[in-house]
């Protein structure tokens, strides 16, 4: 009890001095309208705070929980106030955080996944523990050290298989040949959560990258890919569903790209003076054309990133409008592990737009999940771009070509909810073991039906050949993932993605855009001088 006492007054304490501190910044915002509020008010609304929650821990129904009622209830209730992205981390979700900016953590090396009420294996990492010690995908994990994983969630036994490196974790699994219960005794080891998760020439002398996020190693990971391509004709750079991250790998990253000495991005807020990013070293004149996929996913440094290709002219932006995030929040360490991650400034592109979408009298359900994707530009400000190009801000970054995100229907849904190719192409390849020179051809096809008739999934051949391509691609895909590992799988999605295709096509006006833009800016500058 003198522990949880302990506890909750520092839960307690914590709140008021954040409540103090954060009460001066909306007192400022409030106070452009009004008088604005005094130590005064703040006091009482601290001395108000203080007397709730002690009315509530003294007299509700059944024990407070002072984690619940101040980690979930206050302190992210009064960050919302706020602005949206604004946010307090819990012990565990500080440390998640901290694990997602490094880019590593200790484990066996695998994604998991919920089928039929049961984790399984969705795929292990080549080169991992679990790779190495013969995991499969599809193997269903029934218990790990002993303890059995029935009603676990996928999280739950996730965070049972990392753990500090070097030691030992068992883990035990059915699967589908097997008479009986297979255990692995696997080693744990540092685990790269590699932010590049695929690159490769998609074509002769055109690369495909796909940046899944910004994390302290993106910038390292990029540069290395850049390098492996070695010549580059063209480069489709895949952003979609890329939340952002680290500022600093953003701009690290975009300077690969962009001429020296040009303005990636600048940010300035209330209590910090502007600061501007330029690029340092550039890209020593590789102007290859660059056609940026991204679409309403695409949030934070990777609309920093498309943002300053954008204004510069360096590429082509195409698929749909970003999200919008343009807030600059500063993660300041907190005792007892926690941690708050606090609005400090806006973010500008090069053009001076403000990226951030206006969340004033928006829900924070329908700031994140209602938004209209492609709102009227009218309504946003608009700015130039190098070679006089009109863009907008205000509203993330519109597209300089509009790619419709592909719509499933009811057959594709139904193949997915059954698992359909994850299932076949786990039994598939035990019968088969398919080499990289697979083809999908029609026999292949009838082992797909036959499959979904023993499985009892619903189809019709209408079905199967108006989604030909769809089908042929998912099922090629598994089969690779389970055969040769997840970045071969992946590699199969990007060749048949109808957007990445279309982005290819784009490349010629990508390079149009760029040539046109030095030709105007070189125009600009030699008219300049000898106007001087």
């Amino acid at each position: 009890m003198v522990r949880r006492a302990r506890r909750s007054l520092f839960l307690v304490a914590f709140v008021l001095l954040s409540c103090g501190f954060l009460g001066l910044l909306f007192g400022e915002k409030v106070g452009a309208a009004s008088s604005g509020g005094t130590d005064g008010d703040v006091s009482d609304s601290l001395r108000t705070f203080t007397q709730v929650y002690n009315i509530v821990e003294q007299n509700y129904a059944e024990p407070v929980n002072p984690d619940k009622a101040i980690y979930n209830g206050a302190i992210p209730g009064m960050l919302h106030v706020l602005d949206p992205h604004s946010n307090f981390f819990d012990p565990k979700s500080y440390s998640l955080l901290r694990e997602e900016q490094r880019g590593k953590y200790y484990g066996v090396g695998m994604t998991v996944g919920p089928r039929n009420n049961k984790v399984i294996v969705i795929a292990p990492f080549v080169g991992t523990p679990a790779y190495r010690a013969g995991i499969h995908p599809g193997d269903v994990i029934i218990a790990v050290d002993g303890k059995p994983t029935d009603n676990m969630s996928t999280a739950e036994v996730a965070d049972m298989l990392k753990g500090p490196k070097s030691t030992t974790v068992r883990i035990t699994v059915l699967r589908e040949g097997s008479d009986k219960p297979l255990e692995f005794s696997i080693v744990r080891d540092e685990i790269p959560r590699y932010s590049v998760d695929l690159h490769f020439l998609i074509r002769p002398g055109i690369g495909y990258m796909h940046v899944s996020g910004f994390q302290e190693t993106t910038e390292h990971e990029v540069r290395e890919a850049l390098d492996q391509f070695g010549d580059l004709k063209g480069l489709i750079l895949d952003l979609r569903q890329n939340p952002g991250g680290l500022l600093s790998e953003g701009v690290g990253v975009a300077d690969q790209f962009l001429q020296k000495g040009q303005v990636i991005v600048s940010h300035h807020g209330r209590s910090s003076p502007e600061k501007v990013y330029r690029a340092t070293h550039g890209n020593a004149g590789k102007d290859y054309p660059i056609v940026v996929l991204v679409n309403r996913g695409t949030a934070s440094a990777a609309e920093i990133l498309a943002g300053a290709i954008q204004d510069h002219d360096r590429g082509l932006i195409a698929g749909e409008t970003t999200f919008g995030k343009g807030l600059v929040q500063t993660v300041y360490p907190l005792s007892e592990n926690t941690g708050l991650a606090l609005t400090t400034a806006k973010y500008y592109t090069p053009s001076g737009r403000l990226i951030q979408r206006d969340y004033n009298g928006v829900s924070l359900y329908d700031y994140y999940y209602e938004r209209d994707a492609d709102s009227n530009n009218g309504n946003h400000e608009v700015k130039l771009t190098d070679s006089g190009r009109t863009v907008y801000g205000g509203g993330g970054i519109t597209p300089d070509v509009k790619i419709a995100t592909r719509k499933g229907n009811s057959f594709q849904d139904t193949m997915l909810q059954h698992y359909a190719f994850f299932n076949f192409a786990k039994h598939f390849t035990i019968t088969h073991h398919p080499s990289k020179s697979f083809v999908l051809d029609e026999e292949v096809m009838q082992d797909f039906r036959r499959f979904l008739d023993d499985q009892k999934v619903p189809y019709t051949e209408a079905d199967l050949l108006a989604n030909n391509d769809w089908v042929r691609s998912n099922i090629k895909a598994e089969i690779f993932i389970d055969a040769f590992g997840q970045e071969e799988g992946l590699k199969v999605r990007a060749e048949a993605d109808p957007e990445v295709v279309k982005a290819l096509d784009l490349l010629p006006q990508a390079k149009q855009l760029a040539d046109n833009a030095r030709h105007i800016v070189a125009e600009r500058n030699s008219a300049h001088v000898l106007n001087r």
